[in-house]
């Protein structure tokens, strides 16, 4: 009907760009999603419908044109005109991502190739779905299987997807693989480059040699280190870091030495339990007027074990009542023959407190390191030995090191032990820093993650990477090493610790007496109890508590530490328990002499013999339920069932075992005698032959003596 003339015509309306109707959020469409997963029930009714049709969702996409899609705001138009107006762009749905996500991998920038999905951290459950070609409620049905609750927008753990994928016939990877690579990602083996064994002459050059100075305490030790110090700050080499870094450098006529300011015995301890000993000479200071003490002779026994040359030098000559042939006879009684009295060690008689003869011992140092031809390669993989290790404040963990092959350099990645680091700072003996350090050349280093062990070896690693993956894999086995209880010798044990090639078993002990008189009548007691199949064995005795050193000693080479009328020092008790080295204290030494004799009586196993108790010969063999047996004459002694038996056939052997069967006609028996027949069956031994023998025999277990 046409429109009334007089009527007002109506206002025209702004384009509505909205519309009525309010298009949902992501999120809100999400929350709805998944509202329909209303109970368990639903979903594993909806997850297995088996006559559910799968609908795939419509996907409106917005045409691709370089017009813009919205018109401008301040168009109006009239109610009869037509109005097109594009859909306007909507974030992708879950169930969008399904389809169209699938492809490219989603945001999450997963793929899959064949039956191995690779998608990365966040796990979208809706993504994961779309790369299995599932609904995100079939796999949110899985979930609540699993016990997890979670929406289709929401992320699950690695672990669970891996669950899931399982479960409908795929294989998860968190990570892209290679391609080619297989499934699994190929680790990266690292290891510790190895020392070179055989080296080109041409690449070796000649090392200071480094020195340890040990010795009793009061002896002159370090009167004798203060007088070469004098003597280097005399030459202009002074330095004041000496006390701080524990090693320093001597020029004698132009040839360098290394000198270790550390106590000896527990250096060398140390180094040698450890394997990283690197002294090359052991300058053994005694005092003339004191001879050897017990100190002196732990020196000597540390000396001899790892084989180092020994440079005697008797000190304090200028004092009354020294005696410096009493000292060369001291020594020959330990083994040590001077070359005077018809030997190959070398000995010097020097004054520390005035300097004479420290001249003639640097010289001899010289001279001796000349006849060892201590070489090493400046080139190759740089090599360290720590020789003391602190925390400082600022500089966190500081270790004093001798370097021992290679050179090192600052920025350089290392593996220490268990730990790693990166050369941040190299300090000389004159407290310099420096930017490299050559074989024989004490420094200080700054940059350990952790502090070192005295004693552990600094490599030079490739990367700083590989330095930190080894470093983690050592730990990683300490931490299940330490888990595990050490075995050592114990007085107790009764089982063989007899050594390699035939040789006698040794009962090593470590003894501490409380006066020195004592020493010499226990050995003397112990070492007369005479054997040809074990023997005593002292690697030292003192007097004196039982220390740490002597704890150390025990645990590298696997002793017992025997105390008599002594006390057990604090730290040697932790040490001890933490190293599983056991310690016996005695008060009654009739009472010890007896325990170290049932010792030796415990390294022994019992012999066992055979005793042979009867003879039975095959006459006949028969088929049993399971086998064969033989019907038997016994001709001498008897044959008894829980005995031992064996066939001979030709006067050979031919089985060994336990017998299973004795039987008297169809009755079981425990023997029969002599002039008896019966019927015998050996284990599973079915090769009877008319006129075998079976040979019947027990097992005695005899205890052997010494």
């Amino acid at each position: 009907m046409p429109e009334d003339s007089d009527s007002k015509p109506e206002k025209r309306k702004p384009l509505d760009l909205i519309g009525e109707k309010k298009v949902p959020s992501r999120r809100e469409r999400q929350r709805q999603e998944a509202s329909q997963v209303k109970t368990v029930e639903d979903a594993k009714r909806d997850a297995y419908d088996p006559f559910a049709e799968e609908k795939k969702p419509k996907v409106k996409k917005a045409a691709k044109t370089g017009k813009k899609v919205l018109p401008t705001i301040s168009k109006v138009l009239a109610d009869d005109e037509p109005v097109a107006v594009a859909a306007t762009p909507t974030p992708p749905s879950a169930d969008a991502s399904t389809d169209g996500g699938a492809g490219d991998g989603g945001e999450s920038g997963g793929e899959k190739e064949g039956n191995v999905i690779s998608i990365k951290p966040p796990i979208i459950v809706a993504d994961l779905a779309a790369l299995m070609d599932l609904k995100p409620f079939q796999l949110l049905a899985d979930l609540i299987k699993l016990q997890v609750f979670v929406a289709p927008h929401q992320a699950i753990e690695p672990d669970v997807a891996a669950q899931v994928c399982e479960t409908h016939g795929f294989v998860f990877e968190r990570e892209k693989r290679e391609k080619g690579g297989g499934v699994h990602k190929q680790e990266e083996v690292v290891v510790e480059p190895e020392a070179p064994e055989d080296e080109p002459e041409e690449a070796l050059h000649l090392r200071p040699p480094i020195i340890t100075i040990m010795g009793h305490v009061d002896h002159g030790k370090t009167t004798l280190l203060d007088r070469i110090r004098d003597s280097r700050i005399t030459a202009g080499e002074a330095g004041g870091i000496t006390q701080h870094i524990g090693a320093y450098k001597v020029e004698h006529n132009g040839k360098p030495i290394t000198f270790i300011d550390t106590p000896g015995h527990a250096i060398f301890s140390g180094m040698r339990a450890r394997g990283a000993d690197i002294t090359d000479i052991v300058v053994l200071v005694v005092a003339a007027d004191d001879g050897l003490m017990p100190q002196t002779i732990e020196a000597i026994e540390h000396a001899k074990r790892a084989k180092k040359t020994i440079i005697v030098a008797i000190n304090k000559i200028d004092v009354p009542g020294a005696n410096p042939m009493n000292v060369k006879s001291q020594l020959a009684e330990k083994g040590l023959q001077t070359v005077d009295f018809g030997g190959d060690t070398e000995c010097l008689e020097i004054s520390a407190l005035k300097g004479d003869g420290v001249d003639d011992l640097l010289e001899l140092l010289a001279l001796q390191a000349e006849v060892l031809e201590l070489k090493a390669n400046p080139k190759g993989n740089a090599r360290a030995a720590i020789i003391e290790a602190k925390l400082q404040q600022g500089r966190g963990a500081v270790a004093s090191a001798i370097v021992d092959a290679g050179t090192l350099k600052s920025g350089k990645p290392f593996i220490c032990g268990p730990y790693s680091g990166k050369i941040k700072a190299l300090i000389n003996d004159r407290g310099e820093t420096i930017k490299s350090a050559t074989p024989g050349t004490p420094v200080e280093i700054i940059g350990f993650e952790e502090l070192p062990r005295v004693g552990d070896e600094l490599v030079e690693m490739d990367s700083d990477r590989a330095a930190k993956k080894l470093a983690g894999e050592r730990q990683e086995e300490h931490r299940a090493e330490r888990l595990k209880i050490p075995k050592k010798s114990r007085m107790e044990d009764l089982l063989s610790h007899a050594t390699e090639g035939g040789s006698k078993a040794q009962l090593k002990m470590i003894l501490k007496t409380d006066v020195q008189g004592s020493i010499e009548a226990i050995k003397n007691a112990i070492l007369d109890i005479k054997s040809d199949k074990v023997t005593a064995n002292f690697l030292t005795g003192a007097a004196g508590p039982i220390t740490e050193g002597d704890v150390q000693m025990a645990s590298s080479s696997d002793a017992v530490v025997i105390g008599f009328n002594v006390k057990v020092e604090a730290k040697a008790a932790r040490l001890a328990k933490s190293e599983g080295v056991q310690i016996k204290l005695y008060s009654v030494v009739y009472e010890l002499i007896d325990q170290a004799r049932e010792a030796m009586l415990g390294l022994l196993e019992p012999e066992t013999r055979e005793n042979i108790i009867g003879h039975a010969e095959v006459k006949q063999v028969f088929k049993v339920l399971k086998g064969k047996a033989g019907g038997c004459y016994v001709k001498d002694g008897k044959v008894h069932r829980k005995a031992h038996a064996r066939v001979i056939r030709d006067d050979i052997p031919v089985f060994d075992g336990k017998m299973s069967t004795l039987r008297r006609f169809t009755d079981e028996v425990e023997e029969v005698k002599v002039g008896i027949e019966c019927g015998i069956r050996l284990g599973d031994y079915n090769e009877y032959q008319e006129g075998d023998i079976i040979e019947c025999y027990t097992l005695e277990s005899i205890p052997q003596t010494l």
